[in-house]
């Protein structure tokens, strides 16, 4: 994928990562209706939107074609791997959240 190269050749890990909203598994938590104390146990051990990340590395596409991120959480040291999609820079004013912000929209749309 044309983009994949890009993002390869212009990020520049580590980037500090959050969630630009609320992961598929979050869902019904934060829509309502379902358990928060559920919520705040199954947040220990499953990225949350909510959480600080470092993006350490790019993986090949999933399935659906979104860039795979292995990530790891700032709190607890804890590795995830999560669709690049669902992520953005902490700094917004960086080049970092310009590329992911527009690897974003591009997933979105195309």
């Amino acid at each position: 994928m044309r983009f994949s190269s890009h993002l390869t050749g212009n990020l520049r890990l580590p980037v500090k990562v959050t969630g630009r909203e609320d992961f598929p598994w979050e869902e019904p938590y934060v829509l309502g209706g379902w358990s928060r104390t559920e919520y705040a146990r199954l947040k220990k051990d499953n990225p949350s939107f909510t959480d600080s990340f470092e993006l350490l590395e790019l993986l090949p596409s999933a399935e659906n074609d979104d860039v795979q991120a292995k990530i790891k959480r700032t709190s607890d040291r804890k590795v995830f791997t999560i669709g690049l999609s669902w992520l953005q820079a902490e700094d917004e004013s960086s080049k970092e959240f310009t590329l992911l912000d527009d690897y974003g929209m591009w997933h979105a749309n195309y």
